[in-house]
């Protein structure tokens, strides 16, 4: 059975211009993956008419469903919706059922009600309306010969909404497609070209409606496994088989079988061994402590983090001692233990963690620019450990946390 083939077309000149990242295609794209529906084409066009319906012209002639986001707010640069009126052939109308809704959400936020909000409730008569609940502007659904084009609002959570409440389960209704299933490999530690070598026998043999994709990112590298066919219970089964074998001979760096990130599989490891963590982070500014507390549940198993990036915070409040600043320099093993032990001091953890480091060229460091240095300590021993990154100072940050939670990950697994 042939999938449905699908066309995202994003509308704002801010998209164009670099001032706001597209997230929007990506998520419906993962969510449409997961329907079996084939994203084949991403379209970005800006904030004009021609832009707009030659988009809209070339790819009703390539696939069957489009998806705009985009374009559908109150003010004079959001043309999407009497452009599609037009496209469709249709006249605007004022829906009475967003009407309300909208006047609703004005009287909530105690704000006033502007006519040219009005234009909110305005929809093409020749649409199915797609109500959004947590804005003002609602979706439409058009068709058109065998095509469907769907319109969103560009407002991320409002998107989301929409998708979720309408446009999906329309979708999946509308359509049946091959069964798709997805089965994934979280890796560390080891780059893909290792990876991709040590498998490489074990790829050559999956079968050609299963493919294996690699997605790499600082210190992890991600295996997905995704198979395609007609017969659903065969496929989860010949998937999970296919994914052992790829365990089985990456046990030594695979950390979970399941894609969610590092925070999270290191979080469910603290809790199942019922420890705690605290964290004393200076070159990284709190950014691990970000990361951990991302993850919903966290305050289980996370005390919390010392952001010491001043060398007087490190002594008055961590205890780093003075002399250890002076022999090592600030970004030291030395000093990383003494963080560490300062912060399961002072945060009442099982564990501890600290990392001290240079992340681009400022201050007169006795150490080259992206030395970082870290420690752990539990109750019955502490180690530390110095690594080197190699790029500008965001990037570095980034590594220095992936890095950092890898290495956590590592000794909380081998506590006994």
């Amino acid at each position: 059975m042939s999938n449905v083939r699908a066309t995202i077309i994003t509308i704002g000149d801010e998209l164009l211009i670099g001032q706001t990242i597209d997230t929007n295609s990506a998520w419906i794209a993962q969510h449409l993956n997961l329907q079996g529906i084939d994203v084949v084409r991403r379209v970005a066009v800006g904030d004009t008419r021609d832009g707009i319906w030659n988009a809209l012209t070339e790819e009703l002639t390539r696939n069957e469903l489009i998806l705009i986001t985009g374009g559908l707010g109150p003010t004079a640069d959001d043309i999407t919706k009497p452009l599609l009126c037009e496209f469709f052939g249709g006249k605007l109308v004022v829906d009475e059922k967003v009407l309300a809704h909208v006047k609703e959400m004005f009287t909530k936020r105690n704000r006033p009600f502007l006519e040219r909000n009005l234009k909110q409730a305005e929809v093409p008569d020749i649409c199915t309306v797609l109500s959004n609940r947590l804005g003002t502007a609602p979706g439409m659904w058009f068709e058109q010969d065998n095509s469907i084009i769907v319109s969103l609002p560009g407002v991320p959570f409002e998107m989301e909404c929409i998708m979720e409440d309408e446009v999906l389960p329309r979708l999946k209704e509308r359509f049946q497609s091959d069964a798709l299933e997805h089965r994934n490999i979280v890796t560390a530690g080891e780059g893909e070209s290792f990876i991709a070598e040590q498998i490489l026998d074990l790829e050559t043999a999956l079968p050609p409606y299963i493919k294996l994709a690699y997605l790499p990112s600082p210190g992890i590298v991600k295996l997905r496994l995704t198979g395609r066919g007609n017969d659903e219970a065969q496929l989860i089964k010949e998937l999970e088989h296919h994914q052992q074998l790829l365990a089985a001979r990456l046990k030594k760096c695979v950390v979970a079988l399941e894609d969610i990130p590092l925070e999270q599989i290191l979080g469910n490891l603290l809790r199942e061994k019922a420890l705690t963590l605290g964290l004393a982070e200076s070159c990284t500014g709190g950014y691990i402590g970000h990361k951990i507390t991302q993850i919903s549940g966290s305050s289980d198993y996370f005390n919390g983090s010392i952001v010491c990036y001043h060398e007087q915070v490190k002594k008055d409040i961590l205890g780093v001692k003075q002399e250890t600043l002076d022999e090592f320099s600030v970004v030291s093993e030395q000093v990383a233990v003494q963080m560490a032990e300062g912060a399961r001091r002072v945060l009442k953890t099982a564990v501890g963690f600290g990392i001290t480091g240079l992340l681009s060229a400022s201050g007169d460091y006795s150490v080259r620019v992206g030395t970082i240095c870290v420690a752990l300590t539990d109750k019955d021993r502490t180690i530390s450990k110095t690594f080197h990154v190699h790029s500008d100072r965001l990037r570095n940050k980034e590594m220095a946390v992936g890095t950092s939670l890898l290495l956590i990950l590592r000794f909380i697994k081998s506590m006994i």
